[in-house]
Order: C-alpha cells, then structure tokens, then sequence
C-alpha cells in the first residue's frame, strides 16, 4: 500500500487519471471520500501497491474528445443561395465577377477588413475553375480552346451580328480572366492623357494593380529564343521590345508557402478577399435590371436558372459585367444617358505565324514572349508567342524539330466613334425576358490605315527576326481576324467629366444615379493598342478607394 498526499485542488477523479487507476478502486481503497470530484487537498490517498516489476504505473493521457463539427463546404468557394440574399440589405453588391469585379471586391474586403459593411456579389455563370486554365497539368493548348469554346460557357452572339461576328459572351466565376492571356502592358501615356484620370493618380493606382497581380518581365528572362529575337528587334529598329510583362506569380515554395496559382485570375482576388473578411456571392443568378428611385440605386432585379425574379437591395451597386452585358443591363433598367452603348470600341487584330531555325539558339530553349509595345509614332503593339504552342504548357516533351513556329499578334488602335454602339434590339428577347444585343460597328478610314500598318509592321518584323511567315489552318500567312476576336471590348459606359459624351464619372459612378457604378473594360475612354485587363483592374481599385470614402 502507498500514500500520496493530495495536493490544493487535487480530486480523487484527478489523481486516479494522474496515476491511471481506475476511480472505482480508489474509492474502494478510500471508503472515506464519497464524492470523487470534490477538492481533497493535503489529504493523504491510499494508493494500490507497485506492479509485480517493482515499478509504477505507465501514464497514459486520458483519450482526447472529438473535435466538434464546425460545417463543411459543397464546392471550393462558400456559396449563398439567392434566397438568403434576398433578405440582406447590402452596403455593395458586385455583379459580374470578372477582372473589374473581383478587383473591387478585394479592395473592399481589404482596407474594410474590420467594418461592419454587407457585401454581396451575384454571377450569371457557375463555378468552373479554381484557378486561371493555364495553371492546370490537363489542359494544353488544344484542351484549353476546346474548354474555352464549350457553348455551356461561351455564348458565341456574334453569330447574328454581322458587324461583329467573332463577339462572345462568357459566363463562369472569374469569366474572361479564367483564360486570358496575362500579358499587361499598362496604356501609353499618350493615351492617358485624354482621359479624366491624372497621370500620377494612373500611375499610383497601376502600382497596386501590378503589385496584387505579379506583373513583371521574369517568365522569360534567361529564354535563348525570347533574348536572341529581343536582340534582334532592338537591332532591327523595333527599340522598346522586351519580353512580356506578364501577370505571373513566380515565387518558388519556400517556408510552406505554396505559389501554384502562376497566372492570375479573379480566383486569386477571391482568395484574398475570403481571407479578409466575409461576403456573401450566388452563382447562376442573372442581374436584369437595376432598381433605382428618385435617382439613387436601391438595389438590382435578378433571376436564378429557373427564371424566377428576386429583389436585391442595396445602397450601392457595381455592375462588373463586361462591355457588352453592362450597357445591356443600364438599358434594359430605364436609365437614361445619352453615350450608354455608345464609343464601342476593340482592337483591330492581325495573325501570322512564322517560322524560325532551331540551329539558332541553345539547346535550352525557353518560352518565346515579347511585346513590341504602342509609342508616339507607332499606334499599335506586336506580340510574339512561341516556340510553336509550347508557351506555357510544360507536361509535354516536345520533339527536336528543325524549325520553331513563331505566332505574330498585331493590336492596333481604333477610334472612339459615337456611331459605334451596341444596343437592344426589342423584337428579340433572351430566355430571361431581356432585349438581345446588336451592335453597329466599322472600322473608320484612320483605323483602316493603321491595320495597314500593323500589317506592314508585322512583316517587318517576320524580316528582322528571320521568322518568314507561313499559311497556316487554310488561312493566308497574314489576315486580319474578325471584330470582336480580340476579346478586348470596351468604351460603351466610358468614363468621362461630361454626361454628354460618357457614361459614368471619372469614378466609375453612373451619371444621374448616384450609388451606381461601372468597373469593367466599359468604362474605358479611348483604349490605345494596349491589352486592357491591366487598365481596367487599376480603375476598378480606385472606384472602389471612391467608394470607400462613400460608405465611410
């Protein structure tokens, strides 16, 4: 027989777990003490003898309880069925979730992390991808057109509207920023200077948006094929090439941190936003008007795939659905502006492909990715891409060929014309009771002799390089693409400090009805030959910093 004495606070229940005893035999062994859980301190405990060994008891830790059920998720990203939403009286609601969207949303769910602000977000497609297509091991170049061009995603409208007939509607969480090409020059400054923003401010607001997004020159730097053409452009006359700015993560894993989102999509703005502070967001939910009363928005009108109606209010509203869909709300909602639809504006886009000798580089290749971008005297950019449509895709081991495909983008600028414009057509009605879009639109005789130089441009470049151009998939070696290929619309809510010839103020808020605003590519006044995704995420951050000071 042993004796412990019991220490201040000590129970008979703590001292047989201590000594891994059952409490019955202590009690047995300390009829005295009637409750086991009562305080026993400096009270002395009869303990059972030693094992046969001569040693004490193993102490094993009493067994853990089961961790308590804390939810699960159905999909990769929380989700709120439009029913729930309907209840909530929303500080912002966002619809559209693409680079303008997203962008707004993370800006608000970062400098409002500890406010009390509800903010909701609704998007016509459903969820298809965690992370932009290039990111994923499945899908090469072939794989990744096949995905992009399903019918489920990408409405090709353009098949009724002669003068744009390569336009297309995407609906999925993240829309166009789920496949675009990440390449994100910022607008030349001869360009910036005629819209309503300072150039300073523009700057400022480009930092963040690079910044956030990874934009640097780093994806090809050391590529033979991308040094030696670079140097040969330079030599050539084409001074300001250089290798891509590309939206690109590409810190390699270290401490634990995993970077494997490598190009950038709304989805890496969701994330941070989800690590921020909470929101809510329904897919599969078409915004068809918005709601507004004496000249303040009060929320929009959407409808879920059954094609019932639902009321959203909301004190502030941000339509992010592209430069097609957004005009196509405003119009359909009643509101009045004389430039809605109006300055419609793309890039005109020339293709050729060339061929290169492999005999001219190192064994170790490289991607092939250099922008020749838009100066004083040149209203255009060329992009090249390459070796053949190994750009980025890097499960598969291509063979050694004698020769390397070179593909030649040529964007040029085109003018923002009044008499260019989408519009609704009432004859024709969607399965959500909304007018079609039809779209008027021409090339004027200024943009006509600026594809004239894009093209010579590009064979120039096919010279300098020693790339000569070949016919490829039955197209001649250089052919203009049709409007609306580019994937680069915009200009139809441009921003301007005049309701006569623009849509919505230098802030993105929507002439004469105060709470609404517009961030997407819309909203830009005349684009230049620059891809726009930079320019539009910038604006998008500085509407929603405006905001901000509204809400506040």
């Amino acid at each position: 027989m042993r004796i412990y004495i019991a220490n201040d606070g000590h129970t008979l229940r703590n001292i047989a777990n201590q000594h891994q005893i059952p409490v019955a035999e202590l009690k047995f062994l300390n009829p005295d003490i009637k409750e086991p859980d009562r305080n026993i301190g400096g009270k002395p405990i009869r303990l059972p003898p030693l094992n046969e060994a001569g040693r004490s008891r193993l102490y094993i830790p009493p067994a853990c309880p089961p961790a308590p059920p804390t939810g699960y998720l159905d999909q990769w990203i929380p989700l709120t069925r439009i029913e729930e939403m309907e209840k909530t009286d929303y500080d912002v609601l966002i619809v559209g979730t693409g680079a303008g969207g997203s962008a707004v949303l993370w800006r608000l769910c970062e400098q409002l992390i500890a406010n009390g602000k509800r903010i909701g977000v609704v998007e016509a497609g459903d969820l298809l991808l965690p992370t932009h297509a290039q990111n994923l091991p499945t899908l090469n170049v072939e794989r990744f057109v096949q995905l992009f061009t399903n019918p489920k995603i990408s409405i090709p409208i353009g098949k009724t509207i002669p003068d744009f007939p390569a336009a297309t509607m995407l609906y999925a969480l993240g829309g166009r920023t789920l496949f675009w090409s990440a390449v994100s020059p910022r607008m030349h400054p001869s360009v910036l200077r005629k819209w309503p923003v300072p150039l300073k401010e523009m700057s400022y607001y480009y930092n963040i948006a690079e910044e956030v997004m990874n934009v640097s020159r780093d994806y090809t730097k050391g590529s033979s094929i991308t040094e030696v053409l670079v140097n040969r452009l330079r030599g050539g006359g084409f001074t300001e090439a250089a290798g891509f700015p590309l939206a690109a993560d590409l810190a390699p894993t270290k401490y634990g941190q995993i970077h494997s989102n490598v190009f950038f999509s709304a989805m890496d703005l969701f994330g941070y936003s989800l690590n921020r502070r909470s929101f809510d967001l329904a897919v599969k939910t078409r915004a068809v008007k918005v709601l507004h009363e004496n000249g303040k928005v009060v929320g929009i009108e959407a409808m879920n795939s059954e094609k019932k109606s639902f009321f959203l209010k909301s004190k502030t509203v941000v339509l992010s659905a592209g430069a097609l869909k957004t005009p196509q709300i405003l119009l359909h909602s009643g509101i009045q502006g004389r430039a809605i639809g109006h300055y419609l504006s793309n890039h005109s886009f020339i293709m050729a492909h060339g061929m290169l000798e492999r005999a001219d580089f190192s064994e170790l290749l490289g991607a092939l990715g250099i922008l020749i971008p838009q100066t004083d005297e040149q209203p255009f950019q060329i992009q090249l891409y390459g070796p053949g449509a190994d750009f980025w895709y890097s499960y598969e081991d291509p063979p050694l060929q004698k020769e390397l495909g070179v593909r030649f983008e040529g964007f040029g600028m085109v003018e923002s014309r009044f008499q260019n414009h989408m519009y609704l057509n009432p004859n024709n009605r969607d399965e959500y009771g909304v007018p079609e879009i039809q779209i008027d639109f021409s090339y004027s005789e200024k943009d006509k002799e600026i594809i004239e130089q894009v093209a010579q441009a590009v064979r120039r470049v096919s010279g300098v390089i020693k790339a000569p151009l070949v016919s490829k998939n039955g197209r001649t070696d250089l052919c203009l693409m049709p409007a609306g290929q580019d994937n680069h619309v915009s200009g139809t809510c441009r921003m301007s400090n005049d309701s006569s010839d623009g849509v919505t103020s230098p802030y993105g808020e929507v002439f004469g009805v105060a709470g609404l605003f517009v961030a997407d590519n819309s909203v830009l006044p005349p684009m230049g030959a620059s891809n726009p995704t930079l320019s539009t995420v910038s604006l998008a951050i500085r509407t929603a910093d405006y905001m901000i000071t509204k809400l506040s």
